[in-house]
């Protein structure tokens, strides 16, 4: 009879146990809005043969070139890379012969995607409302979060740190932004979704 109890009791904490744990999954999969577990996997239709032809924005870190369509080049000043939980993307610092600087962010979901950005100095709207107009747009809450980085190269950031975001997005792929590193306030970018034939990368082990 008492090892019929114990065996209960057993049996109902094993339970209570994993319940607590499937209830933890779900909350932070509410708050994060990005699935748990292992990495986001590699797109099965990655194209390897156009990475070979045009560089790997993957790839990407302080001193390549990276070209745009339309002949304009840029050098890569510094890089950011955010993990939050599972999820993890980076953010490029871009500088061109005349000092017009753009950030371009790679994530991959499992699709490769890439956005161009470009800061709205300035700016007093702040995130939080469902919709946004700004510019002649309407922009509609995306996700929001907040993220661990590293930094390397000439980013003005430290070393590591936390960020806190908001993503808006509008029709064809236009993006707004709003980004706080650490303590500091939001800053705001406009981003429009680049096609994977618009960017070409040179190493800069290969530049000439």
């Amino acid at each position: 009879m008492d090892g019929s109890v114990a065996y209960l009791l057993a049996t109902m904490g094993c339970l209570v146990v994993a319940a607590g744990v499937a209830v933890a999954a779900w909350v932070q999969r509410r708050t994060s809005g990005r699935p748990l577990g292992a990495p986001v996997a590699e797109d099965p239709l990655h194209d390897r043969d156009v990475d070979a032809l045009r560089g790997d924005p993957r790839r990407l870190k302080p001193g390549d070139l990276v070209e745009f369509s339309g002949g304009i080049t840029y050098v890569v000043r510094g890089s950011v890379r955010l993990v939050e939980g599972a999820w993890s993307w980076t953010e490029h610092l871009l500088d061109d012969a005349d000092g017009t600087r753009r950030w371009l962010s790679v994530a991959e979901d499992p699709e490769l995607e890439l956005v161009l950005w470009a800061a709205e100095p300035g700016t007093t709207i702040t995130p939080g409302a469902p919709t946004i107009d700004f510019a002649g747009r309407r922009y509609r809450w995306s996700e929001s979060g907040q993220a661990r980085y590293t930094a390397v190269g000439a980013t003005t950031l430290d070393p590591s740190g936390t960020l806190r975001y908001h993503d808006y997005q509008a029709s064809g792929g236009a993006r707004l932004s709003f980004e706080a590193y650490g303590e500091a306030g939001w800053e705001v970018a406009r981003g429009e979704q680049l096609h994977r034939s618009e960017v070409m990368i040179y190493p800069r082990g290969e530049v000439a």
